[in-house]
């Protein structure tokens, strides 16, 4: 099994390698529309009327009819349904520092068990969190290559998901500003997001799917989950800690993400109401950008691509975004009324910069009728001009990445949306 699993490593890893690879052959092998004159006609469904033509006027209507309703769409013809049963979780503290960082945060390792069995499925959360503080506003959020990819920090364990080695260390550290994270009061939360499933196509015989199989089942049906699905129950394992740690303060907890991991931030928001705002980077396809466009990545493409991402029913839309009951501005509208932040790169044409800007901005009505302000512009802002209202956005200038930049974006955001308004 040892081998196993680090032979299936090597396959999933190299996360940015494997993305780039994707997008380069998919656009060799079919016609992959960059040019917005070339964008079909489309009609995008109302959030705000129900399946049987009925406006929705009111927040009562909203809140007991059309969003369970859109939520169950999702569930059935895109992500999955997520199993309602739970598991016996157990916390565990494997690792502390208290001197973390130059000495500015103390660092713990808590590994999550599924089950009473500490040997058997589990997840290894690591958190930093900024010292002689409570309360602490925290971001939390998957990583690609295992927790001891964000900083180089010899005491943090190396993933046992796979055999990492020492000079990985920190290699993925300049997405994980920490230091700036943590001197402007947050902490950050952060899981292997192989440690829930490993991203591969692989029957879903590992990870935690079948932790929920009945008896003789193999795989998850049509309309069950699949890796985001998991990924984003994942996080919600980790919010149930989180609410556990009495220096956190659970009700200013950003889930966020950056590519399929935004994805799954933007799902793991929108059924778990416990995240105070969701943060997506880069999400593009199946994420904030919308389908029925027909830009850069596509239904099809992406289920081709990693066909254990979503439930089995997503690909009836092959070729065949017409026929989506929703689209994702939809989703970003289940995270109303709290904020949301959904950010571009100028040169990330494969996600759809203009598309994931009119994911947000067709979801201004939803927040509108809540209360809020909803997204500030009509149109697409300027490259590196944030827009701060509950629905923020921007597009940088540069790649498919998550920068400094962008976090610092996002600190500014959370900082107007989870501290100005107690004042």
């Amino acid at each position: 099994m040892n081998t196993m699993r680090c032979n299936k490593r090597i396959l999933a890893s190299g996360i940015s390698m494997l993305l780039v690879f994707s997008m380069n052959t998919l656009s060799q092998e079919r016609q992959v529309n960059y040019d917005e004159s070339k964008v079909p006609p489309y009609i995008l469904p109302d959030p705000l009327v129900l399946s049987n033509g009925t406006a929705v006027v009111d927040e009562q209507a909203w809140w007991t009819r059309r969003r369970p309703e859109i939520l169950t769409l999702f569930e059935t013809e895109v992500y999955g349904k997520t199993p309602s049963a739970g598991v016996p979780l157990t916390f565990q503290t494997i690792s502390a520092d208290t001197n973390a960082l130059q000495g500015n945060a103390i660092r713990r390792e808590i590994r999550i068990n599924f089950s009473d069995d500490l040997k058997g499925p589990s997840m290894t959360l690591l958190l930093f969190l900024p010292k002689n503080k409570t309360a602490v506003p925290v971001f939390l959020g998957l990583n690609f290559d295992g927790n001891h990819t964000i900083v180089d920090d010899p005491g943090i364990t190396l993933s046992d998901s796979w055999k990492a080695a020492e000079h990985s260390r920190g290699s993925d550290s300049s997405r994980w500003p920490l230091e700036k994270i943590i001197l402007n009061g947050f902490g950050i939360a952060t899981m292997y997001y192989g440690d829930i499933d490993p991203d591969f196509d692989d029957g879903f015989g590992n990870g935690i799917h079948p932790l929920f199989y009945r008896t003789g089942q193999q795989k998850p049906e049509n309309d069950e989950w699949g890796s985001i699905g998991a990924w984003a129950w994942g996080l919600s394992r980790a919010m149930d800690y989180l609410e556990t740690d009495q220096q956190i303060d659970p009700k200013k907890v950003i889930v966020f993400g950056h590519s399929r991991l935004g994805k799954t931030a933007l799902w793991a928001g929108a059924q778990d109401r416990r995240f105070a705002a969701v943060i997506s980077n880069n999400s593009g396809c199946g994420g904030a950008a919308l389908s029925k466009r027909i830009f850069g990545e596509t239904v099809k493409s992406i289920n081709i691509a990693f066909p254990h991402w979503f439930c089995e029913n997503f690909t009836h839309y092959n070729d065949n975004e017409e026929a989506l009951p929703l689209d994702q501005h939809f989703l970003i509208a289940l995270i109303a009324p709290r904020p949301v932040y959904v950010a571009s790169a100028q040169d990330d044409q494969w996600a759809d910069p203009r598309g994931e800007f009119l994911g947000a901005l067709y979801a201004d009505k939803v927040y509108k009728l809540l209360g809020t302000d909803g997204l500030a512009v009509h149109e697409m802002p300027p490259l590196n001009s944030p827009v701060m209202s509950t629905i923020g956005y921007h597009i940088r200038s540069g790649p498919h990445d998550i920068t400094e930049y962008d976090w610092e974006c996002y600190i500014d955001f959370a900082k107007k949306h989870l501290f100005e308004s107690e004042k």
